[in-house]
C-alpha cells in the first residue's frame, strides 16, 4: 500500500504532462499503449465482439485515415465494407419466395371439417369431401384425413361408440315415436309421501299425469298404462318405444300392455337420469313451479293440482325445444293488440297465463 499511492500519483502526473505537451513522442506512446491494450483484449476474448451499427460506422470512418499496414488489424476491414455492400444489394433485390404446393386451408374451413366429423360420426373423409364440395369448398380427402388426425379424431368407424349412435342422438331421432315414463314423489302436509306417475310424448312434449297414490302397486301401474293407451286412441300406432327406468313397480303385465301395441320397451341404466332426460326435466319443472310452492293436503288435492299443472304445461307454458311455444299452440299465431290481453290465473293465482280477451 505504501508504494501504490506514489505509483498512482506518478501515473496521473505523467498523463497530465503528456496531455499538455501534445508532442509527437507522447502521442506515439499513447497509441502504443492503446494498441497493446487492444492486443491483450483480443487475446483474452474467445468470441468476436459484436458492434452496433453506429460503432461500426465510426470505426469505418476512422479507418480511412489509417496507414495501409494498420488497416489490416482493425475490426472493420475493406472486406467488411464489401460484405455490407453485398448485404444492401441482397436487401434491395430481395423478393418473396414463390409459394409452392397446395394453398393453405383457412381456419373457418378447418372448423367446418371438424364440426361435420363431430356431428356425423359415420362420415368418412370422402363423404365429408363431397359435403364440402356441395357447400362450395374444394378440399382433398387426404387433407381432410390430416386435419382429423391432427385433431385426434380417427377414421369414421372408430369415431362412434361401437359403431352405433349415442344415447342422445337416438333420443333425438326417435323423439316423434317415443314415450317416456317415470315416477316422482310429492310430500303432503301430514308428511305422507305420494307417488305420481307421468308419461311424456317426447316429440310434442305433451305430458299425461296418470295418477297419484301413497301405495303404488304393479296392478295400479298396469291399469294406468291401459288408461294411457285408451286416451291416445288412434295415435297409439305412431309410437314405437317406451322409455322407463328399472323400478320394481313396472311388472311384466305393464310391459305387455305396450308390447301388444307393437311398442318396444327401452330400459335406462341404473342411476342414469340423463338417459330419460325429457321426463326428468318435466319433474324438475313441476316441482320448481308447483309442488314446492304450495302445500298438498291429500291424494285428491295432489291429483287435482298435478292435472291442472299438466294442462298449463301442455297449453300455456313455452318450451325451448318447441321454439318457445306450448305443445298445443298453433304455429301460425296472430299478434294480439296489447290492450286486449288479459291475465288468466292457474292454480288459484300461483301461475299466470296471458290470453286474448276476445
Amino acid at each position: 500500500m505504501a508504494l501504490r499511492m506514489p505509483y498512482l500519483i506518478f501515473i496521473r502526473l505523467l498523463g497530465l504532462i503528456l496531455l499538455f505537451s501534445r508532442a509527437d513522442r507522447a502521442r506515439d506512446v499513447e497509441l502504443f499503449a492503446l494498441r497493446h491494450e487492444n492486443a491483450v483484449l483480443r487475446r483474452q476474448l474467445r468470441v468476436r465482439p459484436r458492434l452496433t451499427w453506429p460503432e461500426r460506422s465510426v470505426l469505418a470512418a476512422l479507418a480511412r485515415h489509417l496507414p495501409g499496414r494498420l488497416r489490416r488489424n482493425r475490426l472493420v476491414t475493406p472486406a467488411t465494407l464489401l460484405s455490407w455492400h453485398r448485404r444492401l444489394i441482397r436487401w434491395k433485390w430481395r423478393q418473396k419466395p414463390a409459394r409452392t404446393g397446395r394453398p393453405p386451408i383457412s381456419e373457418q374451413v378447418t372448423a367446418l371439417i371438424l364440426r361435420l366429423a363431430r356431428k356425423n360420426p359415420t362420415w368418412g373423409s370422402t363423404r365429408i369431401q363431397g359435403e364440402l364440395r356441395r357447400l362450395g369448398h374444394r378440399v382433398g380427402a387426404s387433407t381432410i384425413r390430416r386435419i382429423l388426425r391432427s385433431a385426434g379424431r380417427g377414421p369414421a368407424p372408430r369415431r362412434g361408440r361401437n359403431g352405433g349412435p349415442t344415447w342422445r342422438e337416438f333420443l333425438r331421432t326417435q323423439a316423434s315415436g317415443l314415450l317416456a315414463a317415470d315416477f316422482f314423489h310429492v310430500d303432503t302436509a301430514a308428511l305422507t309421501r305420494l307417488y305420481a306417475f307421468a308419461v311424456m310424448e317426447v316429440g310434442t312434449r305433451t305430458v299425461h299425469i296418470l295418477g297419484a297414490t301413497a301405495h303404488p302397486t304393479t296392478a295400479w301401474t298396469t291399469q294406468l298404462s291401459r288408461n294411457l293407451l285408451a286416451d291416445l286412441g288412434e295415435r297409439t300406432s305412431g309410437f314405437r318405444y317406451l322409455l322407463r327406468d328399472r323400478d320394481s313397480r313396472y311388472a311384466q303385465a305393464f310391459d305387455a300392455v305396450f308390447t301388444s301395441e307393437n311398442i318396444q320397451i327401452l330400459k335406462s341404466a341404473p342411476q342414469a337420469s340423463k338417459m330419460n332426460a325429457h321426463v326428468e326435466r318435466f319433474i324438475r319443472s313441476v316441482r320448481a313451479e308447483c309442488t314446492d310452492r304450495m302445500v298438498i293436503y291429500n291424494e285428491q288435492h295432489a291429483r287435482r293440482v298435478l292435472v291442472e299443472y299438466a294442462e298449463h304445461y301442455n297449453t300455456g307454458r313455452p318450451h325451448r325445444a318447441l321454439h318457445l311455444r306450448a305443445p298445443a299452440d298453433d304455429p301460425d299465431i296472430t299478434p294480439f293488440p296489447a290492450q286486449h290481453i288479459q291475465r288468466h290465473d292457474v292454480l288459484d293465482g300461483l301461475i299466470h297465463e296471458y290470453r286474448n280477451a276476445a
